[in-house]
């Protein structure tokens, strides 16, 4: 992979901090866009725009062949078996919460059980929770292990045949390790679950086939893959869609609207009420084919080789405590850290003043902080068109934050 080619399509890195470009490091956050993803924006903008599904003029003609015609590069991108499966949405959390809405709230009863991991967003957390709350259902945890990450065994007997719902990340945002879907998946299917997975900090990075997967719901977001903000993905199967009760409800999601009564639209504008993003799916589009020319292949190889050198730096400096497993091979594109006896917030602007960007906080992972110990960290995670001189520049002043605390190291 060519990087300094491949940067020269992200004209944001080209911004300079105390006089030297930016090195970006919160792409699980959001990722920067290339310029065909910024170019097909602004063409369909100045030539095409346009409300979808709702006139018979060039332009209404125009963005619905823009808008429908991507659903099909989706569909390829996940392999769904049908366009009816792919419904956007704005990102992950609202995909979840439709799912949480429109099944949960709806095929659950007092007694049922919702299994997720401790290590996951709130998005995928604070849903159930309310779903238990509504239904009566309880809400359990697969645990992990405190230094690995990995998933505690004897936790996968919580999934039997009073489990309606598994609910998990493919990839943790905090401890940046892949949850093997398929024994969990297997494991459901088994006891009569129906699986749902997040795959926010998986699709940007590798291959994702759904019906390998054998998932029953998959989302992600188009703003960690190089798209637009705004713009997110909810795969369901089709059988799984045709019984869930819409989400939302107003124009071009009918068939039909009676004074008393209403016949809904055919998947997938059934879950898509109101004026459509064009513009977002014209940038997911985009993205998914600009990654697609790249190649996943070289997307893993390039992210696997940052994220070796940047954890091999950290166990070399004095005081830096990876979170979850230090082996680079179970790493997908980032690592979360502590340092000792400085709050993570003073780490990032400490690193921010020469141009370093990392995300501090509890990540929106709150219950998984709790259950660690810590109350907030830092991470840092990388794209593709990150470099190894960027990360070696990362960890050059990451091993000075304490030294600027006034600690004599």
């Amino acid at each position: 992979m060519n990087s300094e080619l491949i940067r020269n399509d992200f004209p944001i890195l080209k911004k300079e901090c105390g006089g030297r470009p930016i090195v970006y490091l919160d792409n699980a956050a959001t990722s920067q866009k290339p310029l065909p993803v910024l170019e097909a924006v602004y063409e369909y903008n100045t030539q095409g725009n346009g409300n979808p599904h709702r006139g018979a003029h060039v332009l209404a003609i125009s963005a619905s062949e823009a808008y429908d015609g991507s659903k099909e590069i989706v569909r390829r991108f996940i392999n769904a078996r049908s366009p009816k499966e792919i419904i956007y949405t704005r990102n992950t959390t609202e995909s979840l919460n439709l799912i949480a809405r429109s099944y949960g709230e709806t095929h659950l009863k007092k007694g049922d059980h919702i299994v997720i991991t401790i290590a996951e967003h709130h998005a995928n957390l604070v849903t159930w929770q309310r779903v238990a709350q509504k239904t009566g259902a309880v809400l359990d945890y697969i645990y992990v292990d405190n230094k690995t990450g990995h998933s505690l065994k004897k936790d996968l007997e919580k999934i039997n045949k009073n489990v309606k719902i598994v609910a998990f990340a493919q990839v943790s945002n905090v401890l940046g390790i892949e949850f093997d879907p398929r024994p969990l998946i297997q494991r459901a299917h088994e006891a009569g679950a129906v699986v749902v997975l997040d795959g926010a900090q998986s699709a940007p990075h590798r291959r994702v086939d759904v019906q390998e997967l054998d998932c029953d719901f998959f989302a992600f977001s188009g703003h960690k893959m190089c798209a637009s903000g705004g713009i997110g993905v909810l795969y369901g199967k089709e059988q799984l869609l045709e019984d869930m009760e819409p989400f939302n409800l107003g124009g071009d999601m009918i068939e039909e609207v009676r004074e008393q009564s209403t016949d809904f639209a055919e998947l997938p504008a059934k879950f898509e009420a109101g004026t459509q993003n064009v513009e977002g799916a014209v940038s997911l589009e985009a993205a998914i084919r600009y990654l697609n020319e790249i190649g996943f292949d070289e997307i893993q190889k390039q992210e696997r080789k940052l994220v070796t050198q940047a954890i091999q730096g950290m166990q070399q400096i004095p005081h830096i405590r990876i979170i979850g497993t230090e082996d680079p091979e179970e790493k997908e594109g980032l690592v979360s850290f502590t340092v000792d006896d400085v709050h993570p917030h003073d780490v990032a602007e400490i690193l921010s003043a020469v141009g370093i960007c990392i995300r501090t906080g509890h990540h929106c992972a709150q219950p998984l902080h709790t259950y660690l110990g810590i109350y907030a960290s830092c991470r840092a995670s990388f794209y593709f068109y990150n470099t190894e001189e960027e990360v070696q520049y990362f960890l050059k002043h990451l091993r000075t934050v304490r030294s600027v605390m006034g600690y004599d190291d």
